[in-house]
């Protein structure tokens, strides 16, 4: 499938910030620069993952070249490097680890992205036991451990397919069909979506795809559910809907975080089918002030239109750098760990960080929906 000029820009605009700021340079030779406080991300360029990565990186880039023309932090510059990583290969993460990890002038991790490279990166430093912050990642695993070091600020998958399927409780809806993408979003999310269906009472239905979901669109019989929970990427999405709309039975689908709409629209997918997109951060359309901001500085940047993946990339940034900027003294990574540990609520332009027992932050999920006639609403 050819993507859309749109999509094509967006990855030439990644491609760029990559190499800004290539390892080679950043991380090779940064010593020198000791004192210039430095904030790495990690970005996933695996097939399945690279599509969230861009936009979330976009975001994060938009926000960090914001901050730095209103005079950084105190007054200094902060030195933001993103970092290329093929999330599918173990061992790329850990030496992508291992370099910031040895690298004095990195002072925090900060929007880790996509979920299986925050994940891994996640399990990799609680083992290691370095006091680094790893802030605002990616991180949609449910049931991965969060430990001391570690301060996811987004809404989990549980939370968004709770948030999602309470809303069809609450409509009458006594059963959902579960469709995972691959084998592997089945493996890293069929317990999410079991238990928060058990615990709604809802009788659940699952099904996995391989390879082209036009195939499992189609091929779905007349007994399987009208309401549909989708767990994949947006390219996947595309080919389920169009498969779906070989079908004469009326079908809604239920998306989560990783899914761009807008993209969505513009490959095609949806036309018959309406799509409801669960967000773990506002509308993008919303009257918060750090959403305007976003948009504010979205189409001052980049020619890239406003979409969630982007203002979650935008927050993490701004989550990070509101930290930081409330240390007392030098800007170290040990008084940045301690700063972040606090867990002290924060609100970032209306967007309420407020971390629970779980060491969690889960204060936005909200839906859009892609209707049948190609708008996004909500």
């Amino acid at each position: 499938m050819t993507a859309p000029p749109t999509f094509q820009r967006r990855g030439l605009l990644a491609a760029a910030a990559a190499a800004a700021f290539a390892p080679a340079v950043s991380l090779g030779q940064g010593r020198g620069n000791a004192r210039i406080p430095m904030v790495a991300q990690l970005f996933d360029t695996s097939q399945h993952e690279q599509d969230v990565a861009k936009d979330f990186v976009i975001g994060s880039r938009a926000a960090w070249q914001d901050i730095g023309s209103q005079g950084g932090l105190r007054g200094r510059p902060v030195q933001h490097v993103t970092i290329e990583v093929d999330g599918s290969s173990p061992d790329a993460v850990r030496q992508a680890w291992l370099a910031l990890r040895d690298h004095p002038a990195c002072v925090a991790l900060s929007g880790t992205v996509s979920d299986p490279l925050a994940s891994q990166l996640n399990a990799l430093m609680r083992a290691d036991g370095q006091g680094l912050a790893h802030v605002a990642p990616w991180l949609q695993n449910s049931s991965a451990e969060v430990d001391d070091r570690a301060f996811p600020i987004f809404a989990a998958r549980q939370e968004q397919i709770g948030h999602a399927l309470k809303s069809l409780t609450v409509m009458g809806v006594n059963e959902v069909g579960a469709i995972f993408a691959s084998a592997r979003e089945h493996d890293l999310y069929r317990e999410d979506v079991a238990r928060t269906a058990a615990g709604l009472k809802l009788k659940l239905a699952t099904f996995r795809g391989s390879g082209d979901l036009t195939a499992l669109g189609q091929r779905l019989g007349p007994a399987s559910p009208a309401l549909l929970l989708f767990v994949g990427g947006t390219p996947e999405l595309v080919q389920f809907t169009q498969g779906l709309e070989k079908q004469a039975r009326q079908r809604y689908v239920i998306a989560l975080a990783d899914v761009n709409l807008q993209t969505v629209q513009q490959m095609g997918g949806g036309k018959s089918t309406p799509i409801i997109a669960t967000q773990a951060v506002p509308m993008v359309t919303a009257s918060l002030p750090v959403v305007r901001r976003y948009r504010e500085v979205m189409a001052r940047l980049f020619d890239e239109p406003p979409v969630a993946l982007s203002l979650a990339g935008f927050i993490a940034a701004r989550y990070t750098y509101e930290v930081l900027a409330g240390i007392d003294g030098p800007i170290t990574r040990a008084s940045a760990l301690a700063a972040f540990q606090r867990r002290s609520d924060v609100d970032v332009g209306g967007y309420r960080v407020s971390f629970n027992a779980q060491r969690r932050s889960a204060t936005f999920v909200t839906q859009s929906m892609l209707t049948a006639d190609g708008r996004v609403v909500g």
